[in-house]
């Protein structure tokens, strides 16, 4: 029997993981769109706050109910129809961590037209590729990326709109002026239903090689999202959520706008196009009351560098994900504020799959147990299920029900599809062990598994066994040509940034290496190590491992 529930308990009891899992069901109706059936629903409050938009100096913000979003959504879904953008078109999204983000996309929903969100690190020749890849009509961008769109414009035979969310320029559409004329009121009886099996948006993913890949989600896929936020990050109606991501990445939709505005918890963000500012993050957190938080490790270990007594923070629950959390990290966090933080996994082709759960104890390093509604397991490449410790494929099994958060397919590339799916199975790309307690371990992206004297070493385990030396910051682990004559062909190479205090040293890099020895399997150790500044990341702090094996 379900427990009974005050307005804002999770869904979180003790020890129930077990109950949670077996009993947990899809509904997944025929027709479905985010932006009338959880927006719009939300709205009929017209008080109930759906989002708080710091600006670029912190000083001020732009507070949007659920009724706003829904009015300003339906303002752009009626501008994008006297331009005769209609359902199925393809826009290209540029744009920072602003309310008009929100807006135009819930629009879009709303119609039927597929945003691609795209990040603001983009170049001309990124956003020519992306326009002319998915045959785009229209791109939705800033002055500060303007130039780079005019620069390939003229390349790109699909795309009939451009416009600015901020400002004015010849050949350009206004945002503001597109908005002013268009009507508030949108019926969805009269411009159609839009079936949940429909394309909603699309991700373009890069991969080591080639061409990054159109990722095609579609109208179902918020409704997975509904388990990342109830469960993974344990959120209520009554939470205001941070997820520290730029619009870009599919991390903005699994921390600021599908499973969120499904609980109804308000989410906060802030247009930083700067650099990382640990103070203005942790003094915001303060001022407008957040209770829970999620952050790649990179932000973490920027946080904690801070004297955090002094930042009285209203933090109930806290998330990472992307790389390994050095333990002194998860120390310091939890000696301020008492809160573990809970790792979990997932990608732009699902949305979260493995997690660590406040009812269940955490064991350090894992990505943790399956989330109610996946089935994942660990298989060879012949999809044969392997046994209890034995690294493997991470896969998803969908020979039952397929889950509404997988993606439908990598759009016009059928042999990677092939690749992709077989006997039932997602493989997800990623390296894996479950243990004999039930717990899943990430060991590294196939692409990232290094091969070296016949051994599989995945950088994980050996970036995880460094960052716990006191001497490491930060390290990045890839594999490089053997220098000693190419006989083991592939070799451990470990990219270490230096803690406070710490120098460059032959003495220090063959003491890393002998932690490495005893901490993981001897065969494991880097045979070199080279210091760094600063390792190269995305913008939402995930090393960029691709450019260190370049390099």
């Amino acid at each position: 029997m379900k427990a009974k529930e005050t307005k804002c308990d999770t869904v979180f009891k003790k020890d129930r993981y077990e109950e949670l899992y077996k009993t947990f069901t899809w509904k997944v109706p025929t027709h479905y769109n985010f932006g009338f059936d959880v927006v719009d629903q939300w709205a009929e409050d017209r008080t109930k706050l759906a989002l708080i938009s710091i600006d670029r100096t912190g000083e001020k913000a732009r507070y949007h109910t659920f009724y706003d979003l829904k009015v300003q959504s339906n303002q752009f879904a009626n501008a994008l129809r006297k331009l005769g953008v209609k359902k199925g078109d393809r826009v290209l999204v540029i744009l920072q961590s602003i309310p008009e983000w929100y807006i135009a996309l819930i629009g879009m929903f709303k119609l039927g037209v597929v945003p691609m969100p795209g990040t603001v690190l983009l170049t001309s020749k990124d956003i020519e590729y992306r326009v002319n890849r998915s045959e785009a009509c229209m791109v939705l961008t800033d002055l500060d990326h303007a130039d780079r769109v005019e620069a390939v414009k003229k390349n790109c035979k699909t795309l009939n709109h451009i416009m600015l969310v901020d400002g004015k320029r010849d050949g350009w559409l206004n945002y503001t002026e597109e908005m002013k004329d268009s009507s508030r009121e949108l019926s969805q009886k009269e411009i159609g239903k839009t079936r949940a099996d429909e394309p909603l948006l699309i991700y373009f993913t890069s991969g080591t090689t080639g061409h990054p890949k159109m990722v095609l989600h579609t109208h179902s896929y918020p409704l997975g999202h509904e388990v990342t936020a109830k469960f993974a990050q344990a959120l209520t109606k009554c939470d205001l959520h941070w997820t520290v991501s730029e619009t870009g990445w599919a991390k903005a939709a699994w921390g600021k706008l599908f499973g969120q505005m499904i609980v109804g918890a308000a989410i906060i963000q802030w247009e930083t196009p700067g650099r990382f500012d640990a103070d203005g993050l942790l003094r915001a957190m303060e001022k407008y009351g957040v209770t829970t938080f999620c952050a790649p490790p990179t932000v973490y270990r920027m946080l904690i560098q801070m004297d955090l007594s002094q930042y009285k923070l209203k933090l109930r629950h806290c998330m990472s994900a992307g790389e390994p959390l050095n333990p002194e990290v998860i120390r310091v966090w939890k000696d301020a504020y008492g809160l573990e933080i809970y790792d979990f996994f997932g990608q732009t082709e699902t949305v979260c799959v493995l997690s660590n759960f406040p009812f269940m104890p955490i064991k350090y390093g894992s990505v943790g147990k399956p989330t109610p509604g996946h089935d994942v397991r660990i298989v060879n490449d012949d999809a044969k299920e392997l046994r209890t410790n034995e690294v493997g494929n991470i896969a998803l099994y969908i020979g039952g029900v397929r889950p509404p958060g997988l993606f439908k397919e990598y759009w016009k590339d059928p042999d990677i599809m092939k690749r992709s799916f077989k006997d039932n199975y997602y493989f997800t790309g990623d390296q894996g062990y479950k243990d004999q307690d039930g717990y899943f371990w990430f060991v590294g992206r196939d692409d990232d598994i290094i091969k070296s004297s016949g051994y599989r070493i995945g950088p994980f385990e050996v970036e995880s066994a460094l960052i716990e030396h006191d001497a490491v910051a930060e390290c990045a682990v890839v594999g490089a040509p053997d220098p000693e004559g190419g006989i083991r062909g592939t070799v451990v190479k470990a990219y270490v940034v230096l803690a406070k205090g710490y120098k460059p040293s032959e003495t220090l890099t063959k003491e890393l290496q002998d932690h490495v020895k005893k901490v993981t399997a001897p065969y494991k150790y880097p045979r070199i190590i080279e210091y760094m500044e600063e390792l190269p990341k995305t913008i939402s702090g995930k090393i960029l491992r691709r450019e260190l094996r370049n390099k």
